[in-house]
């Protein structure tokens, strides 16, 4: 039986669950559209301000591009390519509540022609592609190596473009990557992330 007082009934508190987020896309068609985001501790989607900076950088190559996503979790990078006009974008993310989130925001978005989600390991998933990329964003989780492991497979698997961009997203303690087939472009750093733009030179 639940408590009385004169006042009535007594007031049954609940334990609120997590708020799930939001990721706002900057600019091109679904400018200013925010997107639901699942709620993860694990959950690390670049700040606008990087991601600003980042598509300054890309403003004359990402129309008609064909543009991979390593690391999706929610996406943030891959719906802002979408919004500027990329070709197609696939979307690679191994957390299957993730993915899905990823894949209700392709349907809000109504982007299915154009967007291809795929809940699979990054690394793993490499296997699959035939098709060469134009473009690239590797924002793994930090301090477990895997963004050179990426970079290392994409070279290896032929799977970029000649003058193919790879954007990667670090810890800021992790210094450059030195490959001669890659030219770094641009570079910044805060106070935790470095954040820099390569070219792949395919020599």
């Amino acid at each position: 039986m639940t408590p009385s007082s004169k006042f009535g009934k007594a007031k049954i508190t609940r334990t609120k669950s997590p708020k799930a987020g939001a990721i706002r896309i900057i600019a091109g068609q679904h400018r200013g559209r925010k997107l639901p985001v699942l709620a993860s501790e694990g959950l690390r989607p670049t700040s606008d301000r990087v991601k600003e900076t980042l598509f300054n950088w890309l403003m004359h190559d990402i129309a008609d591009a064909r543009v991979l996503d390593m690391f999706a979790g929610a996406g943030s990078l891959g719906f802002e390519a979408l919004s500027r006009h990329a070709k197609q974008v696939v979307m690679v993310e191994k957390d299957a509540k993730a993915a899905k989130q990823l894949n209700d925001n392709v349907n809000i978005l109504k982007a299915q022609s154009a967007v291809q989600v795929i809940c699979d390991d990054a690394l793993s998933a490499l296997s699959r592609f035939n098709t060469p990329f134009d473009i690239v964003f590797v924002d793994p989780p930090f301090t477990k190596g895997l963004a050179e492991k990426a970079i290392a497979k994409l070279l290896e698997k032929g799977l970029l473009n000649p003058d193919a961009l790879i954007y990667v997203e670090t810890e800021v303690a992790l210094a450059p990557f030195a490959d001669a087939r890659l030219q770094r472009l641009k570079e910044k750093s805060t106070s935790q992330v470095s954040y820099r733009l390569y070219q792949y030179l395919n020599c």
